[in-house]
């Protein structure tokens, strides 16, 4: 089981649970997923962040190589590298399917979040101090490496 956080073409954002992604994408498919705001089936998954776990670097622990320790010290296996590809072309998509405003960003993502502009995905550029200020505002935003041109468009 897997929890998603999801998004509407509206910009409303809220989670569901799914078997796996495959699951999700099927179900998207078929039209079986609604936005619990305005029931729009244009919903995408939003990135989300990984959970960064410690690892026990002593020689006293009982760890097995690729596993990371849980907050109650338990070993938890390390994600197979197949979860980074696929965070990448979920990433990918969401840059192509997004409308590239440039340098404009800041101001565009303000506008949409003070309804001033429509609700829609965006992906541009901004300085990480433009970036705090958006996220101090409340604006939601995904700072990432831009990918290749080639993989987004």
């Amino acid at each position: 089981m897997i929890v998603l956080n999801l998004s509407c073409d509206q910009g409303h954002q809220f989670e569901g649970w799914f078997a796996s992604r495959n699951a999700f994408g099927d179900q998207v498919a078929k039209g079986m997923v609604n936005c619990t705001h305005c029931q729009s089936a244009a919903v995408t998954a939003m990135p989300s962040g990984p959970h960064v776990r410690r690892v026990r670097h002593d020689n006293n622990s009982n760890e097995h190589p690729g596993s990371e320790l849980n907050a109650d010290n338990s070993a938890v296996q390390m994600p197979a590298p197949e979860v980074a590809r696929q965070l990448f072309a979920s990433l990918a998509a969401m840059a192509r399917s997004a409308e590239n405003v440039g340098l404009k960003f800041p101001e565009e993502a303000r506008r949409i979040h003070y309804n001033e502009a429509p609700a829609r995905t965006i992906r541009g550029i901004a300085s990480s101090d433009e970036t705090r200020e958006l996220m101090e505002e409340g604006i939601l935003v995904l700072p990432a490496l831009v990918p290749p041109e080639n993989e987004t468009h």
